[in-house]
């Protein structure tokens, strides 16, 4: 595609999804100068002014003009011609009329739609660009639309699972961007209900992406209020919890990662979450990680004390985790781990200085377990900053005893 050079983000020099302009008059993509200022520069990247001032301003002109580029109908899908094919080929849809196609009504032929299905899921593949075109047009909440509305929604077929990969492709990185503002057309009843079967019937593929979905829900700022309709929901629980344990990886990873997206949204997500279930159940994640039986174990221990962590923030959490049987030693098991990443460790640490602060039968507790020698173990290894900093206020609370 031949992009005007105003449209493309200086540093990703990609079409803009969200332009925002700084203090200086220079635009650009918000997801990439949230990373610029996030590593902590403090200088405007094309001028190298300094920052006085890092507030963000939308350009809501500049993307009104994109909007209205795109939706010109005169974008062409680049798509890549094999070596020897015939010139002759037919030309290719524009993105606006592949998504003519996909909101065609139902008597629309279901081979049209794959085909054009298909074509968004390689250009989404190949191309940042056609991705984040198709983000601007509008193509997220066609797709969305497509699963959630479908006639049996517990069971999927080529189409719909086609249109969920597509969608779960387009949705932005940044959980600022305010795109994510149409995931909240899964609010209705009939959307959680749908969400629900497929988590409990759906293939394996399907249920890793609704995971996937729900972390983007739970950690998007623009889907705040679905999110805590989703953790208020005892269904989405009981649907959620048990995939923790399943034997296809991709799921159990994908759901502990939703669990800790959920636990580490709100507090009202935190009480729901310790209501249903979620701290025994992250208990046995851990156990069933340790002995090798999730896949990827480490990643999958340091998203379940990430989520230990974050709901022994709460009072409710704290009890929860202090009253189950074997939790505190669980955790100081996993204060020193030995691995690449100390995120396990920092999280392991964070819950036990919660939980022990408050009760002494839990310092007993994390004392008899060897709590004193593993987080010694931490400090002299290469963690960083914060998690020594934890270690260091929980060897203080020890240090009486």
């Amino acid at each position: 595609m031949s992009i005007p050079h105003l449209f493309r983000c200086p540093i990703s020099l990609d079409i803009f999804t969200d332009p925002v302009t700084l203090c200086t008059g220079q635009t650009y993509d918000r997801p990439c100068i949230e990373r610029w200022l996030a590593a902590g520069h403090r200088t405007c990247p094309v001028t190298m002014q300094p920052l006085g001032d890092a507030v963000l301003v939308p350009n809501r002109t500049l993307r009104h003009l994109i909007e209205r580029w795109l939706s010109a109908d005169q974008q062409q899908i680049p798509e890549p011609t094999a070596a020897g094919a015939d010139d002759d080929h037919a030309e290719e849809p524009s993105l606006a009329a592949l998504k003519r196609c996909l909101q065609s009504g139902a008597g629309a032929g279901a081979n049209a739609k794959v085909a054009a299905l298909k074509k968004v899921a390689t250009l989404a593949a190949e191309s940042d660009v056609g991705r984040a075109c198709m983000l601007q047009l509008g193509f997220l909440p066609v797709l969305l639309q497509l699963v959630f509305h479908a006639p049996a929604p517990w069971d999927l077929s080529e189409k719909e699972e086609l249109a969920l990969r597509c969608a779960l492709s387009l949705l932005p990185a940044s959980p600022t961007s305010p795109q994510h503002g149409c995931l909240n057309m899964l609010k209705t009843e009939a959307s959680l209900t749908a969400l629900v079967r497929l988590l409990e019937r759906g293939r394996a593929r399907v249920r890793a992406g609704l995971c996937r979905l729900l972390e983007t829900i739970a950690a998007a700022a623009a889907t705040r209020e679905l999110a805590l309709a989703a953790a208020a929901s005892p269904r989405v629980w009981q649907a959620l919890l048990p995939l923790l344990q399943h034997g296809d990886e991709r799921v159990s990873g994908a759901a502990v990662r939703a669990v800790a997206a959920v636990c580490c949204a709100a507090e009202p997500a935190r009480g729901s979450a310790v209501h249903h279930g979620a701290v025994p159940a992250l208990l046995r994640c851990l156990s069933w990680a340790a002995a090798g039986k999730g896949g990827g174990g480490g990643a999958a221990a340091s998203s379940a004390l990430e989520a230990l962590a974050a709901l022994a923030a709460s009072e409710a959490g704290r009890r929860a985790v202090a009253r189950e049987p074997g939790a505190v030693r669980a955790l100081v098991r996993h204060v020193f781990m030995m691995s690449s990443s100390n995120e396990g460790s920092e999280h392991a640490v964070a819950a036990l200085l919660a939980v022990c602060r408050e009760s002494r039968a839990a310092r007993s507790e994390a004392a008899g377990a060897g709590v004193v020698t593993q987080v010694l173990l931490l400090l002299q290894s290469q963690c960083d900053t914060r998690a020594k900093t934890k270690a260091r206020s929980l060897l203080k609370l020890f240090r009486s005893m």
